[in-house]
């Protein structure tokens, strides 16, 4: 298997109040398709302004990404946003699913952005859920799910599209340990069982356990090379 992200001397500067914050320093960063990696650090190290500039989400102050061959950093927001739709899927701490739609139609949102006809969008969003294993519960909205429920159907939309790329940000962070283990096991079957590749920053190290490496960072900089489990 080949490299899908390469990152070279990448930088991250923010501007606060004619103050310049330099959020990342010069990283370095190769990550093998199929592979499940955990970035790990404390509270301010950069964990998240790195996976939002993997995911396409910000784009960097200098160096280059590219995944799966393509320089993002190099693309317009029209482009970018084009390739994120297509090629990543994103997990987050607290679901961002929307209330009022089911969980059917909470996983086919981003189908809503390609040319698939309504049969296909839900046909696709069905087999995500099954995947997840919510296909009973494709008309219950997220008030009607328990938290870790509502976690994996918004791992069933991240999937939905069939990305080669999963990023996940404390995607454990507000649930119960049992329901992290499922959410995590999950992703681990994702990564071993369907090539995705995962990028998950966690603060937990027994979520980390379930990834193949760990990757510090502290104050912006990648202070160790991987810790493999």
């Amino acid at each position: 298997m080949g490299k899908l992200i390469e990152i070279r001397d990448l930088s991250k500067v923010y501007e606060r109040s004619k103050q310049k914050v330099e959020v990342l320093h010069h990283i370095n960063l190769d990550v093998d398709e199929g592979d499940f990696i955990a970035l790990m650090g404390p509270s301010g190290s950069g964990k998240t302004t790195l996976l939002n500039l993997i995911g396409g989400l910000d784009l960097p102050s200098g160096g280059s990404i590219s995944v799966g061959g393509q320089r993002i950093d190099q693309l317009g927001a029209a482009a970018l946003a084009k390739w994120r739709a297509a090629k990543v899927g994103f997990v987050f701490q607290f679901y961002n699913l929307m209330p009022m739609l089911s969980a059917q139609r909470n996983v086919e949102l981003p189908l809503l952005l390609t040319k698939l006809s309504g049969a296909e969008r839900k046909k696709r969003a069905a087999i995500a859920l099954q995947l997840v294993g919510l296909a009973d519960r494709a008309v219950h909205k997220p008030t009607e799910l328990s938290g870790g429920q509502q976690q994996r159907v918004s791992i069933a939309r991240a999937i939905v599209s069939d990305p080669s790329l999963l990023v996940c940000d404390e995607p454990t962070g507000d649930l119960d340990r049992q329901s992290a283990e499922d959410v995590l096991g999950l992703l681990r079957a994702l990564n071993r069982e369907h090539g995705k590749t995962v990028v998950m920053v966690t603060h937990d190290p027994k979520a980390a356990e379930y990834a193949n490496h760990t990757l510090h960072l502290d104050k912006g900089s990648l202070v160790e090379s991987a810790t493999t489990h």
